[in-house]
C-alpha cells in the first residue's frame, strides 16, 4: 500500500470517527482530516470554525455518500459540498482525457455559478486543478478550448452544458461526482427536463449531493430519483428563515410604493439594500425612479448582458453601488457579505421565494433587515408566505392594513335619490335584452293599451309603450 493511499484511509476513518462519535474537534476545519492544501488555504482565507451544514455534510461526502442537504442560503453549502470534492480529487490523482470531466456542478444562474467556481480556485489554490465555467451569455468559444484540455471540475448552468454537449465539446461519461446546487430554483425555473436530459448522459455509478433551501414535492421526488439511499442533512426546517433577520411588513396603496420606497432607502440605517422586483421591467423602472429621486441605483436581471451584470454586481460587492435592484433568478447568485437591508418592492408569487430573498441579508453571522411593501392586491401572497415560514410577519406600526380590492366593475350599488325613494323606471331601450323588457311590462303605469278592432281588416293589436 502506498503512503498516500495510507493517508487517505487514514483521513477516511478520521472522518467517519467524526461523524459517529464527538471525540474529535470539529471546532475546526482540521478535525475533519482534509487534506495540507486545503486547510492552508482555508486558514488564509481566515476561515476559523465550520458551519452547522459543514460539521454535518463534509464527513458524509468524505464517506462517498449521497447526500440531500437543506439548509438556508448563505449557511456556507458551497464549501461543505467543494471541500470534500477537492480532497477526494487530492487523493486520487488522475490524468483528465480531454474533452471530460470528474465533477460536474449544476446551478441555476450564471452569477451563481461563477461564485461557485471561484470558491473553488480559493480553496484548491495550492493543488493541481483546473476548473472550468460554462454559462451562457459570454462567447461559448473560449469554453470550447478549456474544455478541449480536460477538466476536474465543471460548473455550469443546464443550457449552456447542454449546448456544449451537443457540439460533442464536453463528454460526461467520466463524472465520478454530480452536485445540484439550488435545485428548487431549478424546479422554479423549468430546468427539471434539462437535468433530466444530462443526468441520462452520466454514468450510473457516481456520487450525487442535492442541495436546496426548501424541499417542494417535486423536488423531493427528483430527489429520489436521482440519489440512492442518501443521507439527509437539515440544520434548519425547511423554508424556515435566519433568526437574525428582523422582518416586517409595510402595508400601503400600490400607487404609494415608489415614495415610500425612497423614504426608506434615505434612513441612515440603510448601508447596503438589495430591492427585490417581481419582473425585469419592473426593475428597471423602479431603478429609474430611484435616480430621478436622486438614489443611485443599478438593475440587475436576465436581459442585461453578462458583462453589464458582471460590472453591477463588482461594483456592489466592492461598495461603490449602494442600491442594488434585481429580480429572482439574478439575485439567486448574490452572495455579498454587508447587505443590511432586503426590500420586498413586489411580494413573490412563490413563498419559498420570500426565503431566498431575505436569505441575502444576516450571511456571515451578521444580523439583517427584510421589509416588504404589501399592497391590497398581495395580500393573498403574503398569506402564503407566513403560512410557508409558519410565522405571522409584523406590520409596521406605521402602516394600516389595506382593504381588500375593490368589487369589480359591472357590479355597481343601483342608483338610489336622496329623499330614499326607489328610482322611478324608464321606458326600456329598444336594445335592452328581454329580461329587462319583462320586467318592467310588470309596472302598472306602462302597461301597453289595446285598439279594439273588429271586421276582417282587424289586425293584431300593437303594443304602445306610453305613461297613463
Amino acid at each position: 500500500m502506498s503512503r498516500a493511499t495510507r493517508d487517505t484511509s487514514a483521513r477516511r476513518e478520521r472522518a467517519g470517527a467524526c461523524r459517529l462519535t464527538d471525540d474529535c474537534n470539529l471546532n475546526s476545519f482540521h478535525g475533519f482530516g482534509l487534506a495540507e492544501p486545503i486547510t492552508r488555504a482555508l486558514a488564509e482565507e481566515r476561515y476559523d470554525a465550520p458551519t452547522p451544514i459543514q460539521v454535518e455534510t463534509i464527513p458524509l461526502v468524505l464517506r462517498r455518500r449521497d447526500v440531500v442537504g437543506i439548509a438556508q442560503t448563505g449557511t456556507g453549502k458551497t464549501a461543505a459540498f467543494a471541500l470534500p470534492i477537492l480532497d477526494h480529487i487530492s487523493a486520487n490523482p488522475q490524468p483528465s482525457p480531454g474533452k471530460a470531466c470528474r465533477v460536474l456542478v449544476l446551478s441555476p444562474t450564471r452569477e451563481l455559478s461563477a461564485q461557485i467556481a471561484d470558491s473553488f480556485r480559493i480553496y484548491g489554490r495550492h493543488l493541481r486543478v483546473r476548473v472550468a465555467l460554462a454559462i451562457g451569455g459570454v462567447p461559448i468559444g473560449p469554453q470550447i478550448r478549456a474544455l478541449a484540455r480536460g477538466v476536474e471540475i465543471l460548473v455550469a448552468t443546464p443550457g449552456r452544458l447542454l449546448d456544449l454537449v451537443g457540439t460533442g465539446a464536453v463528454s460526461l461519461d467520466r463524472a465520478e461526482v454530480l452536485v445540484l446546487d439550488e435545485a428548487d430554483r431549478m424546479l422554479d425555473m423549468g430546468f427539471i427536463h434539462d437535468i433530466r436530459r444530462i443526468v441520462a448522459r452520466l454514468p450510473k455509478h457516481r456520487q450525487n449531493l442535492f442541495f436546496s433551501a426548501t424541499m417542494p414535492p417535486a423536488i423531493a421526488e427528483l430527489a429520489r430519483e436521482i440519489l440512492h439511499n442518501p443521507a439527509k442533512v437539515a440544520v434548519a426546517p425547511p423554508a424556515s428563515t435566519a433568526e437574525r433577520i428582523e422582518q416586517r411588513i409595510v402595508h400601503l396603496q400600490a400607487s404609494a410604493k415608489p415614495a415610500a420606497l425612497a423614504e426608506i432607502l434615505r434612513g441612515g440605517a440603510v448601508e447596503r439594500a438589495l430591492v427585490f422586483t417581481r419582473t425585469k421591467h419592473g426593475a428597471d423602472k423602479v431603478t429609474r425612479m430611484l435616480v430621478k429621486s436622486g438614489i443611485g441605483a443599478e438593475a440587475i436581471h436576465g436581459n442585461k448582458s453578462q458583462n453589464q451584470r458582471g460590472r453591477v454586481l463588482a461594483a456592489f460587492r466592492d461598495g461603490h453601488l449602494r442600491i442594488l435592484v434585481a429580480t429572482d433568478i439574478a439575485a439567486r447568485g448574490i452572495d455579498v457579505e454587508g447587505i443590511t437591508h432586503v426590500i420586498n418592492y413586489d411580494l413573490p408569487n412563490e413563498p419559498e421565494s420570500y426565503v431566498h430573498r431575505i436569505g441575502r441579508t444576516a450571511r456571515a453571522g451578521a444580523a439583517g433587515t427584510a421589509i416588504s411593501l404589501c399592497s391590497a392586491e398581495e395580500l393573498p401572497h403574503l398569506r402564503a408566505i407566513e403560512k410557508l415560514i409558519r410565522a405571522a410577519i409584523p406590520a409596521d406600526p406605521q402602516s394600516a392594513r389595506p382593504a381588500p380590492a375593490s368589487q369589480p366593475r359591472g357590479k355597481a350599488r343601483p342608483y338610489q335619490h336622496r329623499s330614499g325613494a326607489p328610482p322611478r323606471p324608464h321606458a326600456p331601450r329598444r336594445d335592452a335584452p328581454a329580461s329587462a323588457r319583462h320586467e318592467l311590462a310588470t309596472v302598472p303605469f306602462l302597461q301597453p293599451k289595446h285598439r279594439e278592432q273588429s271586421g276582417p281588416s282587424a289586425r293584431r293589436p300593437r303594443k304602445q309603450w306610453r305613461r297613463a
